[in-house]
């Protein structure tokens, strides 16, 4: 109740606020929509928790990493415990994800980045090639497939006649380059990206490398139908420093992690991740008739994989092949609209991993050799009714299969076996509902489902564990928004609570390897508020345009009949899940290109075992950029900028290792740090 009266106050306040504000100044903003794969709408209007991170969000922030992008949305976390090293929750705990990303699955334009595995790569992109993301909240499966803790469709930009590149040089050895070319010609479109990203890092034994390249390619072969080609190759290096304990973390918050008695460090294990893959996609677009449109999209990746490890040297070779498929059907009247889409994606990923001591940072005996693929399967069905261009109805289902065969050939070896898990159907209920042109509500309730990953089935202390049980929730949330007619003030709410069945957590071996179980379950109940203010905007005179966005989310989420051992979690507070985020920003649009754009991210402190004995600090973070847009010389438009980080040199972690072994939570981040950079457009 405590929380409803604050969420729906809260709201109500803002939009006081905002009725207040003097608009006679300003110019009407275009709508915001969102695109939903392939079923635009305005934000207002969507029916999903939904946030848009558009070109300017990215631009604002510092181009060699997500992380601050990420995390100004409220409700998402995003975590780097070193240069290159990404982990991220959609509402939810990172519990799951010692390195890499799982539960969430990405779309990259038309294809799916998250393999049939569960695992996705967000790591392999450059920052420069993301044009807007649309991130959903809470469990998506209806259209989505397998998750509990969302989607993000990721959006590169739209291909126009340029020539643009970029240079970027910072603290710690930062240097990021980028070039893009991009051609239209009458029925045909082609990009073609190259980057180049490396830093030594802060701490010991914590340098990346990365090398990208990246080309879409647009055939308009007649009036009705396009097609489209997308192929990135991604080589990264990055180096893994590893846990340090309270005591080593005030000795000297560089160090990589140092050797014990009888393991050594990680600086004589070389320890790293190297990570070579390509990925390609072809998909084709077809207006049939006024009413009905098909989109098929084949997609395939190739990874080469390799992790030094303290204790052993993993090798990984990967491969996924898939399609996804819909047909759409839409039918417009006056007073009322609905369209239907239909369809399946189909994926399949083989991993063969390999893991050998590590000897120095080189590959020696053979530990044990597995052979795993796993199959991911839906057909999806959703209808949309819009009546009166006032109540939008989504009705959604998804039915899911998943699979995953195994086979070992040492130390022992096992004929290949597989494990069937039962038919799962994740339906989905949503409406959003106009007032008026400014105000609307909406409400929804899905079911989400998200079974074990390869790297969970199969982790790194070399077992087969068949006995993980997929999650699966129902979560139910109301939500409000506002904007004003002129589009110059936007407030959006959200009210959740998802109920979560089998978590999946991590635990680590006394040899620092890592093995997952089954939670009882969790209580995810929460509010996220998100509001963007144009102070000043279309304003002629020195300051042009001063815009504030500020976002809040707080997250009481709570263990449920969670026994280990002889050990009872239940009603402690979620492992990894800070309770309040506060993050707010500022931007001066000056005359004459001049900008100035300020961040600071409040962070409540963070239990980082499931006992809740040991939590990290809260923290605030300030973060600055400022430069010239506009800049021409000839025909060359160029910007200048500089940016700092942590402007009040915060001791912090920023990515913590949960239930870690003998203590070692902490990864500490930079301190104050800076760059600097230009780029030019031609």
């Amino acid at each position: 109740m405590k929380l409803t009266l604050t969420f729906i106050f809260t709201c109500f306040a803002l939009t006081a606020a905002a009725q207040n504000a003097q608009t006679d100044s300003v110019k009407k903003l275009n709508d915001v929509v969102v695109k939903g794969y392939y079923n635009t709408q305005p934000l207002i209007r969507s029916v999903s928790a939904v946030s848009l991170i558009d070109s300017n969000l990215i631009r604002n922030q510092q181009n060699s990493s997500l992380v601050s992008t990420f995390n100004s949305v409220a409700g998402v976390r995003m975590e780097e415990r070193s240069p290159g090293s990404y982990r991220l929750s959609l509402r939810g705990s990172l519990l799951r994800s010692p390195f890499g990303i799982r539960n969430i699955k990405i779309y990259l334009d038309d294809f799916p980045l998250t393999d049939a595995g569960g695992n996705t790569y967000l790591n392999l992109l450059d920052v420069g090639t993301i044009g807007s993301m649309e991130i959903y909240k809470g469990p998506d499966a209806s259209i989505f497939g397998a998750n509990t803790g969302g989607a993000i469709l990721i959006n590169t930009p739209e291909i126009r006649n340029k020539i643009e590149a970029s240079l970027t040089g910072g603290s710690y050895g930062l240097f990021h380059q980028t070039a893009n070319i991009q051609q239209t010609f009458r029925n045909y479109k082609l990009s073609v990206t190259q980057g180049y990203q490396k830093s030594d890092g802060y701490r010991q034994n914590s340098a990346m490398d990365r090398k990208y390249f990246q080309t879409t390619q647009q055939w308009n072969y007649n009036a009705s139908g396009f097609l489209k080609a997308f192929i990135f190759f991604s080589d990264l290096a990055y180096q893994t420093p590893g846990g340090l304990t309270a005591a080593q973390l005030a000795q000297d918050p560089k160090l990589a992690r140092p050797a014990t008695a009888t393991i050594p460090g990680a600086i004589t294990q070389q320890a790293a991740i190297y990570n070579k893959t390509i990925f390609a996609g072809l998909s084709n677009t077809y207006q049939i008739d006024k009413h009905f449109r098909h989109v098929i999209a084949l997609f395939t990746s190739y990874t080469d994989f390799k992790n030094p490890f303290i204790t052993n040297y993993e090798k990984r070779y990967e491969s996924t092949l898939g399609l996804r498929t819909f047909l759409e059907y839409a039918q417009n009247t006056e007073n009322f609209k609905w369209n239907a889409q239909g369809g399946i994606e189909s994926s399949g990923t083989r991993t063969q991993v390999k893991n050998f001591n590590n000897n120095a940072g080189s590959a020696a005996a053979m530990q044990a050799y597995d052979d795993l693929k796993a199959n991911q399967d839906f057909a999806f069905l959703r209808f949309n009714f819009d009546i009166s261009s006032k109540l939008l109805i989504e009705l959604a289902s998804s039915l899911n299969f998943f699979n995953y065969k195994y086979e070992s050939f040492f130390p022992k070896a096992i004929d290949l076996r597989k494990r069937n898990f039962s038919a799962q159907l994740m339906p989905k209920l949503a409406l959003s509902y106009l007032l008026n042109t400014e105000f609307s509500v909406r409400a929804s309730v899905s079911k989400g489902y998200s079974p074990p990953t390869l790297a969970e089935v199969r982790s790194s202390d070399n077992n087969i564990n068949n006995n993980l049980q997929a999650e699966k929730g129902w979560n139910y949330e109301m939500g409000l928004r506002y904007k004003t007619k002129n589009n110059r003030f936007y407030a959006n709410g959200n009210l959740f609570q998802f109920q979560l069945k089998d978590a999946i957590v991590r635990r680590l071996n006394a040899n620092d390897a890592e093995y997952f179980i089954n939670a009882g379950g969790t209580k995810q109940k929460g509010i996220e508020i998100e509001t963007v203010f144009w102070l000043i905007q279309n304003n002629k005179g020195f300051l042009n345009a001063l815009q504030l966005r500020s976002n809040y989310s707080y997250s009481h989420y709570r263990f449920e009949s969670f026994i280990n051992g002889t050990s009872d979690y239940s009603g402690n507070k979620l492992t990894g899940v800070p309770e309040h985020v506060l993050v707010s920003s500022l931007e001066f649009q000056f005359a004459k290109g001049f900008y100035l754009f300020g961040q600071h991210n409040y962070t409540s402190a963070i239990p980082l075992n499931d006992a809740n004995t040991v939590f990290a600090k809260r923290y605030n973070l300030i973060e600055g950029k400022a430069g010239f847009r506009n800049l021409k010389i000839g025909k060359v438009n160029l910007e200048i900028f500089a940016g700092i980080n942590n402007l009040l040199n915060e001791n912090y972690s920023l990515g913590n290792d949960l239930n870690a072994a003998n203590n070692r939570y902490f990864n500490p981040a930079a301190g104050r740090n800076y760059y600097t950079g230009l780029s030019a457009k031609l």
